[in-house]
């Protein structure tokens, strides 16, 4: 059952309603398009996939685009739907927007069942590469240490971060040895439709969007979401970055494309308004801003102590490391931007305050 829409989201339209596709099952949201979702083992409960009508090298199939988490009930319902909604096609190619688990998982998988090629920009593939083979990626002692940094430095929450290795790899265990590239302004020829790939950077190191200007849909991956804000995080292998401007310069780019695009996430139900939903992030952030900026003002803070500043609630350890990051991207942006100063101060941590 979908969850109670917030204000937020009543301004925007959902066409299909509550509609939801079952489990191993699809539903068809515009010609040749077709929407699936996949059950995760997180508070973001589910991600939604999709297939699209094709036609490669004269062979008439279908591409999928993003893959679900690594895990048998996962691939289960990917075999329902090999069953049940292919019609008796293939699969032709599967195109990933961006390098994390929930979108990657299953890429070797599906890439080896049917014996087609990965398409993803270079960037996330590469990062997805790095991560997959790394036991630190997403958690261990650098992981831990970048956390001190900013001020999470309670014992136990640095216990469970340096024993969390491997977080990486056991939801992306392989990735394909080979893949075709896509850029920005690339235009793949899909079923007889072009969809064009539009990079977002911030949330993923190049994330991939598709539209289709004949069909007006937008494949948003996880850059334009109906109900939550999309997560963007500083991470401990690029620590001085400054993912927030990236992501709210993309999203600005996106304003580009038509007003009455249908939208489809990879959380949440398809929609309309997007250039209504693109301003409620840019507030959003614009609030946030503000928020860190006051904190600031009144003494220098770290990270970690603005946690309830931004988040406003409880959180446990997993929310927190993504929180963590989401707090030092705020952090970065004001600070990149000549808003803040930031100092390391003699117990190691990184405080930021507006003079």
């Amino acid at each position: 059952m979908a969850k109670p829409m917030n204000a937020q989201e009543m301004l925007l339209g959902y066409p299909l309603a509550e509609t939801l596709p079952a489990i191993g099952r699809t539903i068809e949201v515009a010609p040749g398009v077709r929407w699936l979702r996949m059950l995760l083992p997180f508070q973001l409960d589910h991600i939604n996939l999709w297939l699209l009508r094709d036609c490669m090298d004269g062979v008439q199939g279908w591409s999928i685009v993003d893959c679900g988490i690594n895990n048998d009930a996962t691939r289960a319902a990917w075999e329902q739907i090999f069953e049940r909604e292919l019609g008796g096609l293939p699969v032709l190619r599967v195109i990933v927007t961006h390098m994390h688990p929930d979108h990657m998982g299953l890429a070797h998988w599906l890439t080896e069942r049917w014996g087609v090629r990965l398409w993803i920009s270079a960037t996330d593939y590469n990062a997805a590469r790095l991560a997959s083979s790394s036991k630190t990626s997403f958690g261990g002692e650098a992981t831990a240490r970048f956390m001190a940094s900013h001020g999470l430095t309670d014992p136990d929450a640095q216990a469970q971060i340096k024993a969390r290795t491997n977080y990486y790899a056991s939801m992306v265990p392989q990735v394909p040895e080979q893949f075709h590239r896509l850029l920005e302004g690339d235009v793949l020829q899909i079923g007889g439709r072009s969809w064009t790939c539009h990079a977002g950077y911030g949330h993923a190191p190049e994330h991939m969007s598709l539209h289709c200007q004949e069909s007006k849909v937008l494949i948003s991956g996880d850059m334009v979401l109906p109900r939550i804000s999309t997560n963007v995080s500083v991470h401990e292998i690029e620590p001085e970055s400054n993912p927030l401007t990236l992501y709210l310069d993309s999203l600005a780019r996106m304003k580009a494309l038509p007003a009455d695009t249908l939208v489809l996430p990879s959380h949440g139900r398809p929609f309309t308004g997007l250039h209504t939903r693109i301003d409620q992030l840019a507030a959003h952030h614009a609030e946030r801003f503000a928020d860190v900026m006051q904190a600031c003002a009144e003494a220098p803070q770290h990270a970690q102590g603005l946690l309830m500043v931004l988040f406003r609630r409880e959180l446990d350890l997993h929310q927190t490391t993504f929180a963590m990051g989401e707090s030092v991207a705020h952090l970065h942006a004001l600070w990149l931007s000549g808003k803040l100063v930031r100092r390391l101060d003699a117990d190691g941590i990184y405080r930021f305050s507006t003079t």
